[in-house]
């Protein structure tokens, strides 16, 4: 019974597609009078009595039917998808062949529709489909799951391997992820894909094949935008404990479990302190300190970026305050602004809240902000947000400076004034020529800009007196200090500025 309803769900769905679709009915009247033109009054006869048939079989009239189809993207739904796919895996089983479903996700879609609004993004959303359709062979079968989220089946072919597969999901993400016009201009889109083989899924049911193909795509979006990934039992594992962080996330904000450590940053001309870089560090009252790689994901995926900003800055501004208290000297910290704060128009009141309340000057809160948000961003918003920073007094830095491909007329377009210069490029420095010659062409750039500079990931006092002889103005890395919470730093500020008599100062060349 399953087989029968889902085989006539295929041949409604090639009717639907093939005879019912506005370009084949609006050339029904020129195809009946050529019928009739080439084979007289019997073609006519014909098509009378067949095309109710073959209308009522496409549930071109079944109004239960309709609702089963999105009203959007006239794609399945995904009970109907899960009873073809519940067909295909048996029958592909049976021949020892293979099926597969694939789930593809436009990245960023809560953003999309705040740029271009509710009606552009349904145009996206109904254009998207038809790519995936275009995409596929004819016994495929597509549904649109929820949101911006799409499902694809195999009818079963004879062999496929992950590499057939990754070929396909690519074809599927290329596909769909093409502009869109709408109202004579371009919306880009990406599109994050997950995929699993019957082979390779954890139960041989439709609900397990599509649900691990979902796992897939959920993968692939925190990797992305335009993530690729493959499902593997692994995933699952990683994904649940994932899941469970973000159950714990508000408890940790609400307890202050989530908070700033402090890594310092020392001038190479004095070897004084400069500023500190504030890093959000989470101890979990059960599982210890959990890597930072870890959890940021989460606080991403539950949309908390913005409430991790406000407790970085709040905790920074009185991590400063109690310094200055202390009669120790940090002139600035160093605080990560994601591109979700940086969307925020009222980010700007905020910063200026916090100063004014803990009685400290702009210039006290420097922005860091990811080369690769510059690069990409043509947000209006964010352009403003880091001008008004910059405009207020503090100052920006361009962090993991050469990975995100900025141009020298974004750099001055956001007001940056340090470049960070990216830890792959400061590893073995002081033995690579390689990478001393691309340092340097880095500092010859931000000598001719007027911009200071910063190297990250710094550890050895090899890098650090090769990066002095360079030219570079500032490092900071764990061949210096590593992250440390605040009720370290005082100690630790200490004993570094009774070193710096008893140590000889690294001068850059050419400096006096």
């Amino acid at each position: 019974m399953q087989g029968l309803k889902a085989s006539y769900l295929r041949l409604r769905r090639v009717l639907r597609q093939g005879f019912f679709r506005p370009q084949t009915i609006t050339f029904l009247p020129a195809l009946l009078l050529a019928g009739y033109w080439f084979g007289g009054e019997g073609v006519i006869l014909i098509a009378a009595l067949l095309f109710p048939v073959l209308a009522i079989m496409g549930g071109l009239f079944d109004t239960h039917g309709a609702t089963r189809r999105d009203g959007a993207t006239d794609l399945l739904l995904r009970e109907d998808f899960l009873d073809l796919l519940g067909e295909a895996i048996p029958r592909a089983e049976a021949q020892n062949w293979t099926t597969a479903c694939f789930v593809l996700e436009i990245d960023d879609w809560q953003t999309l529709m705040e740029r271009v609004g509710k009606t552009a993004a349904e145009t996206v959303l109904r254009r998207t489909g038809e790519r995936i359709e275009s995409a596929m062979r004819g016994a495929d079968f597509a549904a649109r799951l929820d949101g911006p989220r799409f499902a694809v089946g195999l009818d079963p072919v004879r062999r496929i391997d992950l590499d057939t597969a990754l070929g396909i999901a690519e074809r599927l993400q290329g596909t769909a992820g093409q502009a869109v016009s709408i109202d004579a201009t371009s919306v880009h889109v990406s599109v994050s894909v997950g995929f699993c083989l019957n082979t390779r899924a954890p139960k041989r049911t439709a609900e397990g094949l599509l649900g691990a193909a979902e796992v897939a795509a959920d993968e692939a979006r925190t990797n992305g935008p335009g993530g690729t990934r493959a499902y593997s039992r692994e995933m699952q594992a990683q994904i649940s404990a994932r899941h469970a962080l973000v159950d714990d996330l508000l408890s940790a904000f609400t307890e202050g479990q989530i908070k700033p450590w402090f890594q310092p940053q020392i001038s190479t001309d004095t070897g004084r302190i400069t500023g500190m870089e504030a890093l959000a560090r989470w101890l979990h009252p059960e599982r210890g300190m959990i890597a930072p790689g870890d959890f940021l994901p989460a606080i991403e995926q539950a949309g908390l970026m913005e409430k991790l900003g406000e407790v970085m800055l709040h905790r920074s501004c009185a991590a400063l305050k109690a310094w200055d208290r202390a009669g120790v000297e940090v002139p600035t910290v160093g605080v990560n602004f994601s591109a979700a704060e940086l969307r925020n128009p009222k980010l700007g009141d905020r910063v200026k809240w916090e100063l004014d309340r803990f009685d400290l000057a702009p210039e006290r809160i420097t922005v860091e902000v990811l080369e690769s948000v510059v690069a990409e961003s043509d947000d209006d918003t964010i352009t403003r947000n880091i001008a008004n920073l910059a405009t207020m007094g503090c100052p920006v830095d361009l962090d993991d400076f050469g990975t995100g491909h900025a141009s020298i007329s974004s750099i001055r377009r956001f007001a940056v004034s340090r470049l960070k210069i990216d830890r792959s490029f400061v590893m073995r420095v002081h033995e690579d020529r390689e990478q001393q010659k691309l340092v340097s062409a880095i500092l010859l750039m931000a000598e001719q800009l007027d911009l200071d500079t910063l190297a990250e990931g710094v550890e050895s006092i090899g890098e650090h007196a090769m990066l002095a002889q360079l030219g570079c103005g500032h490092i900071q890395g764990f061949g210096l200090a590593r992250p440390m919470p605040f009720e370290d730093t005082v100690s630790w500020i200490e004993k570094h500025n009774a070193k710096i008599v008893e140590t000889p100062i690294l001068k850059g060349i050419g400096r006096d």
